[in-house]
């Protein structure tokens, strides 16, 4: 079993940042894939960015591609989500997930890959 608390959500301003941070319990975070995800209100829950157990493979959603960033540190059982750029269309809750995965470079995509959830944090974008 593995569980999820996410932190550093809040309110900011367009242009912004804030980080994320995805704290996992268990000995074997280091063979989970992790990933973001993000649900606005009256909207489905969406994909935002994956990376590997590895930590060397990365895939990002094409609405903030070139302005999130998704890292893992396996030592802190944490994965972050450094965002930049934040726009009010960013407004969400987001969620990280993670799932264990048997090779070091695999990254998943899809909701419904991912085993485990955290209750999310609320990250407010105003313009």
């Amino acid at each position: 079993q593995v569980q999820l608390v996410e932190s550093g959500g809040g309110l900011v301003q367009a242009g912004d940042s804030l980080r994320l941070s995805c704290a996992a319990s268990g000995r074997t975070f280091s063979t989970y894939a992790m990933g973001w995800f993000r649900q606005a209100p009256g909207k489905e829950r969406e994909f935002v960015a994956a990376i590997s157990w590895g930590g060397d493979s990365r895939s990002y959603a094409d609405s903030v591609k070139g302005r999130f960033a998704i890292s893992r540190d396996n030592a802190k059982n944490t994965v972050y989500l450094q965002m930049n750029s934040l726009k009010p269309e960013d407004t969400a809750v987001y969620h990280c997930a993670a799932r264990h995965a048997y090779y070091s470079g695999n990254y998943y995509l899809g909701e419904r890959e991912y085993a485990y959830w955290g209750q999310g944090t609320q990250v407010t974008v105003s313009s």
